[in-house]
């Protein structure tokens, strides 16, 4: 979605890739055209890349253009050529992601042997995509759930149309938005009267889940979450809303997590909050993580 990236459920890819796949196919005919990427060569290098995969998976980028280069598909590595001909292979439904190298670097595997089609349905679904989205973001509007989908907007209002049954209409700065008909549900970890806060990481999906996102950040918080090349910063969140920024730097012998928020948002409590998150952190790195001065 949105030709990023993405996570989903494995019983989920087939159907989202019908949906999403043919939209960023085509969206990349341009760039292909500048790249040497014709129809026929993708359409060679696409059904090599599923054999050699199938065969000889799981391989690095650059395994698999050498491997390209023995059936005469010559690609130069040193241009965008490669990456472009694999996504549209993933787009097609031939590759993903695979397992990481013990150096960090991703591999390839054939999507039916990562994902065997069983375990998953193919069959497209306009609707579902959009109350998933609405029951996720919500409320949230009919652009926003183009602009996080990448969908043409004529699909996404078909989508809308089809998963209204389950929606309700709201009015947000007198726009309709939309929410499910049993609201919104509350996290079971959130205590009342304790704030619910969050410190997501540089690209959370909460923030990119929107057109705008004036609901969640303030204007002036929207230019320190954003300083320029498509970069978006990590966030501090309370109960939805943005209320500062924050950092894991390294330091001598630790890590340390500078935060710093807006003054009204300050308390003893939102400290309090902070210092649980980072004690998650800690956690999850399995390494000492402190507090540090901003």
């Amino acid at each position: 979605m949105r030709g990023t990236l993405h996570v989903v459920a494995a019983e989920d890819v087939r159907w989202l890739l019908a949906l999403v796949g043919p939209v960023f196919a085509s969206a990349n005919r341009a760039r292909h055209a500048q790249l040497g990427l014709d129809d026929a060569v993708k359409a060679k290098g696409i059904s090599a890349i599923g054999r050699i995969l199938a065969d000889r998976g799981p391989l690095t980028r650059y395994e698999l253009v050498d491997e390209l280069r023995r059936v005469n598909i010559g690609l130069d590595p040193r241009t965008q050529a490669p990456i472009h001909l694999i996504a549209t292979a993933a787009l097609n439904g031939v590759c993903c992601l695979g397992p990481e190298r013990p150096n960090g670097e991703p591999t390839y595997v054939a999507l039916d042997d990562w994902v065997p089609g069983r375990t998953s349905r193919s069959k497209p679904s306009l609707p579902e995509l959009a109350h998933r989205y609405f029951l996720a973001y919500g409320p949230a509007t009919l652009e926003d759930f183009a602009a996080w989908s990448g969908l043409p907007m004529p699909q996404a209002r078909a989508g809308l149309a089809g998963a209204m049954p389950a929606l309700k209409d709201v009015a947000i700065h007198g726009q309709s938005a939309f929410l499910p008909k049993g609201g919104l549900r509350q996290s079971r970890q959130h205590l009342p009267g304790v704030p619910n806060l969050r410190l997501l990481p540089a690209f959370d999906t909460y923030l990119l889940g929107y057109r705008r996102r004036d609901l969640a950040v303030s204007s002036e918080l929207q230019r320190r979450l954003q300083r320029g090349g498509g970069w978006v910063h990590p966030a501090v969140v309370v109960d939805g809303r943005v209320v500062g920024t924050w950092k894991l730097r390294k330091a001598a012998r630790r890590r340390e997590v500078v935060v710093e928020l807006e003054p009204g948002s300050r308390g003893r409590r939102t400290e309090q909050a902070v210092e649980r998150e980072i004690s998650d952190i800690s956690r999850f790195l399995g390494e000492p993580v402190t507090r540090a001065s901003s």
